[in-house]
């Protein structure tokens, strides 16, 4: 049997190391999509959520001195409190093909997390609600969209075998997307509008109004308070990194916001081309050609991802989804997109129901893992 050893790490250039692990762990899949290391430097020492999370990084070595498997233990407090629970999380795992590995990272990561006063562990998650989250149990075969995960099946076997079960699922589809919406769905969206008042708002313009940035992003915390498992509002600050990052991609060519009269946000549909190939062939880097792998893929509409897909509280279960998906439809066909992906949705949230109307195959299923200590 072979002698693992485990360290704590804090340095960046070991932390530039646990961002190229799994870089070296997947060189020869075809499906996996390397993060940019710059983007992971920031998540892992800088990034707005560290202001109140706690979180311990641990490198696994062998007997050589080779990175073997890498982790991340996360406490948020502010998820506990909203939930009324003691739990850590943990992310960042990769491990290779060997579960004495995986055991030794999971149960270091437990031994923290219990040092802490918690008593559950669950995972794999990010600090919050919007990084990247919930291991690949099903679509091994298939390409992942930029923010989520891709691992291999042996992850699954050796979190199960050592003691998690699942806490909850989350589901992508990928649809059929230019051959318009149900007539049913074009009668509702026409008749909500007219009755309503409501309108397809320009994200041109309201990527020029921090008000309104700020306001979508308000509306983002009330729409999935209650829908998404796990769900943690940002904090003013994390609503500002967000922006920073999230809103210079979008446009209204795949995208649509459904305004009301006073032209206050009441539904919106988020969509940017896929970049996931992209990225693959930018192996982590900007520099210096990845820039221009991801600018080209941000110019091939053929495959879009949905991002999010939401209504205000107050206008949720009207039918307001009808609004956004007939306008986007009409964008896709427009733009020549043959197909999208979903954003991963929790399994027993009944907006999943809306696929049954296309024609769609379940493209991968996500699950979190979870673990009393």
């Amino acid at each position: 049997m072979a002698a693992y050893t485990i360290k704590e790490i804090s340095r960046k250039c070991d932390i530039r190391k646990f961002i190229a692990f799994p870089d070296r762990l997947y060189k020869d899949c075809k499906q996996y999509v390397p993060a940019l290391h710059g983007d992971q430097m920031k998540s892992l020492t800088s990034c707005a959520p560290l202001r109140y999370c706690r979180r311990k990084l641990w490198l696994a070595y062998d007997e050589k001195g080779r990175i073997v498997g890498r982790i991340c233990g996360m406490i948020n407090p502010r998820y506990n409190e909203r939930y009324g629970t003691r739990r850590a999380r943990f992310g960042w795992f990769d491990t290779v093909e060997d579960i004495e590995v995986a055991r030794l990272l999971l149960s270091t990561a437990e031994a923290w997390a219990k040092s802490e006063g918690m008593n559950e562990i669950h995972g794999p998650l990010y600090y919050n609600t919007s990084g990247k989250q919930g291991m690949l149990v099903e679509g091994f075969e298939n390409i992942p969209v930029f923010n989520c995960l891709y691992n291999f099946p042996y992850y699954v076997d050796f979190v199960e075998r050592l003691g998690y079960a699942k806490e909850c699922d989350w589901l992508e589809y990928k649809v059929v997307s230019d051959e318009g919406v149900p007539e049913k769905a074009s009668r509702i969206a026409k008749m909500l509008m007219e009755r309503y008042h409501l309108h397809i708002g320009s994200i041109r313009k309201l990527k020029k109004d921090p008000e309104k940035i700020k306001e979508f992003f308000h509306a983002y915390n009330e729409s999935f308070s209650t829908s998404v498992q796990n769900f943690i509002p940002f904090t003013e600050e994390e609503i500002e990194e967000e922006a920073k990052a999230f809103v210079p991609r979008l446009n209204d060519r795949v995208s649509s916001v459904v305004l009301d009269e006073n032209d206050k946000l009441v539904g919106f549909g988020i969509s940017i081309p896929d970049i996931s190939r992209g990225l693959q062939k930018a192996k982590g880097h900007l520099f210096p050609f990845g820039w221009f792998h991801l600018w080209r893929s941000l110019r091939d509409y053929s495959l879009c991802d949905m991002m999010i897909n939401g209504a205000v509280p107050e206008w949720q279960n009207k039918g307001v989804s009808a609004i956004y998906h007939c306008s986007m439809s009409e964008k896709f066909q427009k733009e020549r997109c043959h197909f999208t992906l979903s954003n991963p949705q929790i399994e027993t949230n009944s907006a999943v129901n809306i696929w049954a109307s296309y024609e769609h195959e379940l493209y991968m299923r996500r699950r979190c893992y979870l673990k009393s200590l």
